[in-house]
């Protein structure tokens, strides 16, 4: 990795810790906006991909971090780890700086790390996405934002040129988080339900291709079936987003609403069938895995093999 340049000082500074499949296409947004723009993650890889785009590139997050302005966080969880651990953040931000958060997480757990930040004189801005790796590339990810007035004014160049929609839901952390919450409750249980619908279709004989162009038409469409079926139809299950994610994402929301005393049987039913997909060996294979998981509990014929399929 080449040294780390000096910024010019004449633009915004900021930091992406995570060059994942949204990490990147949010630091090459923020980029392309003007923004001089670091990048680290925990695989070098990832940091070579950024740094060949005319990037730079970091060793540490707290290397990544320093002096900047604006610090985006688009880790799977861990976010704590990244602000306070050995190389993390907190020491090397500017005084004033804002850390923004994209981890999905609980939101109780995102107000205590809002408190823990702020405490050194930095903001704040609880700022879970949403949109998929395409909408991050071309910066139209929806953010669903909370915090401070100060956080986000000096979240905006960033906001800006990641996003086509911020929606500013309090002054408190924790909102976005709860928000995040929901979307990812109803992803995880639409990606179930199409994932079970299409190899439903598979045990019936009937053209895949043909299911896929009826129901895209019919009032049994969603978002979910629309994005993710055609993973299937190609027998391509390279992540986009991982069958760990919704085993990490319903669980929180199992634990949210057991502490609220609130029944979510519809996500219980889809985390388990997350838990049996990851048993099976797929755990870091794209979410629409489910359908193979699907498919060799039933026999059912899909496009491609089941590779990476353990005997059930």
């Amino acid at each position: 990795m080449p040294p780390l340049a000096e910024n010019s000082g004449s633009a915004v500074l900021a930091a992406v810790i995570g060059l994942g499949s949204m990490g990147l296409g949010m630091a090459r947004s923020m980029k392309r906006a003007g923004l001089d723009v670091v990048g680290y993650d925990i695989m070098p890889a990832a940091v070579d991909r950024f740094i060949a785009d005319g990037g730079r590139g970091a060793a540490t997050p707290a290397a990544a971090a320093k002096d900047a302005d604006i610090v985006v966080s688009v880790v799977v969880n861990g976010a704590q780890a990244v602000m306070f651990g050995p190389q993390g953040v907190a020491s090397t931000m500017k005084p004033g700086a804002v850390f923004i958060s994209s981890a999905t997480m609980d939101p109780a757990v995102a107000r205590d790390l809002a408190g823990r930040v702020e405490a050194l004189g930095l903001h704040y801005l609880d700022a879970p996405i949403s949109g998929g790796a395409a909408k991050a590339a071309r910066g139209e990810l929806t953010i669903m934002a909370s915090g401070s007035r100060q956080a986000f004014d000096t979240a905006r160049p960033g906001l800006d040129a990641m996003a086509a929609k911020v929606y500013e839901l309090g002054d408190e952390a924790g909102k976005g988080a709860a928000f995040k919450m929901i979307n990812q409750l109803l992803a995880g249980v639409h990606i179930a339900a199409a994932c079970e619908a299409i190899t439903f279709a598979a045990k019936q004989g009937l053209d895949l291709d043909k299911v896929y162009e009826v129901i895209t038409a019919s009032a049994g469409n969603s978002w979910m079936f629309e994005n993710r079926v055609p993973h299937v139809l190609a027998g391509d299950y390279t992540p986009l987003s991982s069958i760990e994610i919704f085993v990490k994402d319903l669980g929180i929301v199992q634990d949210m609403a057991r502490s609220e005393r609130y029944p979510v049987p519809l996500a219980a039913a889809a985390l388990q069938m997350y838990l049996a997909a990851s048993g099976a060996g797929m755990g870091r294979d794209d979410d629409s895995s489910l359908a193979r998981l699907y498919a060799k509990l039933s026999g059912a014929e899909l496009p491609g093999s089941t590779k990476g399929l353990q005997s059930l």
